[in-house]
């Protein structure tokens, strides 16, 4: 697994680094070759130590954000967990992306635990609506207006490619694009 480490706002020793890579490390098991680690850490005004892991393997993204008071080791700790969490989920949708031999075998029989039973993904709504060409300003002023986090448009700057803009959690927005 590759690693790129990127500390916002804070220095963090080789040691954190280290305790990283160890770390995230055990997640190669799950995936195939060529698998990439971007870890950021931050620390933010209230001493909370957070950590963003995304995890890039052969069109699959796994992304977790943890944060901890006072310690960078148990942010850490805290998002290999949910990425683990959100692999064994959603193992058997994620069987073809994974590595075959990534899950030990499970025993069958009556002393065998019962398996997790795996949610199905229901749609319980529908919405059906003209996507509009606007700016993206208009589109972040429209969905201000209508009280959403996100707001699908189509762009008037890109000759109307379809485009979603979304309020981030630093209070910022973000815009996602097709690119195509």
């Amino acid at each position: 697994m590759k690693f790129v480490f990127r500390d916002k706002k804070v220095d963090l020793s080789e040691r954190v680094h280290e305790y990283a890579e160890k770390k995230v490390g055990k997640l190669d098991r799950y995936f195939k070759s060529g698998a990439e680690a971007l870890v950021a850490f931050g620390v933010e005004k209230d001493n909370r130590c957070t950590v963003e892991l995304t995890v890039r393997s052969g069109g699959t993204l796994f992304r977790a954000e943890e944060s901890t008071t006072g310690d960078m080791r148990a942010a850490i700790d805290a998002s290999v967990a949910t990425i683990e969490r959100q692999i064994r989920k959603n193992k058997t949708r994620l069987a073809k992306r994974l590595r075959q031999d990534a899950f030990p075998a499970t025993p069958t029989g009556p002393a065998a635990p019962a398996a997790e039973e795996e949610e199905a993904y229901v749609v319980v709504r529908t919405k059906r609506f003209p996507l509009k060409p606007m700016t993206v300003e208009e589109a972040i002023l429209q969905m201000n207006l209508v009280g959403h986090t996100f707001f699908a448009f189509r762009n008037q700057e890109a000759d109307g490619a379809f485009a979603v803009v979304y309020a981030r959690h630093d209070g910022g927005y973000g815009l996602l694009e097709d690119v195509e």
